[in-house]
């Protein structure tokens, strides 16, 4: 049944324009995605940078990690971006009892707690589970013109020229309040800030401090 449902259904809405949602730039859980498609993106939107050298001698990637993001996902956050999608009533209503409809105990040492109902997490082996997390991402995007993001499952990557360093401090704000919103952690030990160069360049490149000290 979830494969029906997100081949059926999910698949083809990620393919029609949405409200404030964004699928464009994922390239895994999804029909047309790969690693080989989001490696593309990636080296052609910096190596399209680099072509103005006088305007952007440098591009800053930063390579952001989230803390186990399938397990912290917020349902309500995740079926709000559900409900904006083009999908059947009868569709979400689905999706709604398969996120709701589970709970768990503890037991220890010959005692057991009570049930709790679970409200966030996302089961990355299930059919339904890792497109759920690309419409999780769907609404996370850069906040200045011309800087630019590809992701690829809970891994994602912010792109921003030169000419927009001043906005590294903005953008990486702007990526942990969405983290916090949805019930997720940046996780600052595997997040990278890496610089390109053009390889070809003449002049001397003056590579910027870190604008974000967290981020190694």
């Amino acid at each position: 049944m979830e494969r029906i449902v997100v081949r059926d259904c999910i698949y083809p809405s990620l393919k029609l324009p949405h409200p404030g949602l964004l699928f464009d730039d994922k390239f895994a859980f999804r029909s047309t995605g790969s690693t080989t498609a989001a490696l593309i993106k990636l080296f052609h939107d910096v190596t399209t940078l680099l072509e103005t050298k006088l305007t952007n001698p440098y591009v800053i990637v930063y390579a952001i990690d989230f803390s186990k993001a399938f397990d912290t996902v917020r349902h309500s956050e995740l079926l709000g971006k559900y409900a904006r999608m083009e999908l059947p009533d009868y569709i979400y209503n689905w999706l709604v009892d398969f996120f709701r409809a589970h709970s768990h105990c503890t037991r220890f040492g010959g005692v057991e707690s009570e049930f709790i109902w679970i409200s966030a997490s996302i089961i990355q082996g299930s059919a339904a589970g890792p497109v759920s997390y690309v419409v999780t991402g769907s609404d996370l995007r850069p906040i200045r013109p011309g800087n630019t993001m590809v992701k690829f499952a809970d891994d994602t990557y912010l792109i921003i020229p030169a000419s927009n360093c001043e906005s590294c401090v903005e953008e990486i704000k702007h990526v942990e309040d969405w983290a916090n919103t949805n019930n997720l952690r940046l996780n600052h030990v595997k997040s990278m800030e890496i610089v390109f160069v053009s390889p070809r360049s003449r002049r001397a490149v003056v590579i910027p401090e870190p604008a974000v000290p967290t981020i190694p």
